[in-house]
């Protein structure tokens, strides 16, 4: 498996949907816990940006949707599309949704934005694709990917330079876990570089660890969907 990044690529959903009903939309399913697993926190604020087509419905339900979602994975109790403003008001977590119709790269396109205690930000985008409308992840942090969200994923930060991803990759095989699709995105040659997987069965925290050390990174986060 080659360490260089693949080229950016990504794909446009087709048409799904009738003008006027909001159909259903990654801030509907995985985009949502991915979020939350990526930010390590809830957020301060959180931004649903809502673009393309999609965006001339009615589309409050999806930003209720990420804000159920942001906090499922962190609050006891059952979060629903009622409670879920409450326990926003209650945090003092702000929420913004923003619809824009013009989507260069994508027929319709969810990101949920958020802003983490010590000022830093982080972002999460969805799309659908084919015929089937099928969940795509194409962007996390500013990095540009195309990965299905699968059972298990995970997304490590790191500086570029060589031998990284086969490094994942050995310590990964060592420790058993089948890797089903890899993305790396970088900014620059020998800048910040992010690989996202998706895996066969759970990361440990010990494994997890060890990949933090042998690749130095500067972000590491898995996801159990």
């Amino acid at each position: 498996m080659s360490g260089e990044p693949g080229p950016r690529r990504r794909q446009r959903p087709g048409r799904g949907h009738r003008r006027g009903r909001a159909p259903r939309h990654p801030a509907d399913g995985e985009a949502r816990p991915v979020f939350t697993a990526v930010a390590g926190e809830v957020a301060q604020s959180l931004d649903v940006e809502v673009r393309g087509e999609i965006a001339e419905t009615d589309v409050k339900v999806l930003g209720l949707a990420a804000l159920k979602g942001v906090f499922s994975s962190v609050v006891e109790d059952q979060v629903s599309y009622v409670n879920a403003p409450l326990l926003a008001a209650e945090r003092g977590l702000a929420v913004r949704l923003i619809t824009e119709s013009d989507s260069p790269d994508h027929r319709n396109l969810i990101t949920l934005r958020g802003a983490l205690a010590d000022g830093s930000q982080v972002s999460v985008s969805g799309t659908l694709v084919g015929i089937h409308q099928r969940e795509r992840l194409v962007e996390v942090n500013g990095f540009d990917i195309d990965i299905e969200p699968t059972d298990h994923l995970a997304f490590f930060t790191y500086v570029d330079r060589p031998g990284m991803v086969g490094t994942v990759g050995q310590v990964l095989g060592q420790a058993g876990v089948n890797i089903a699709g890899m993305q790396v995105s970088r900014e620059d040659k020998g800048g910040e570089a992010l690989v996202a997987l998706s895996v066969d069965s759970a990361i440990s925290a010990e494994t997890l660890a060890e990949i933090e050390i042998a690749i130095e990174a500067t972000s590491i986060r898995a996801v159990d969907l």
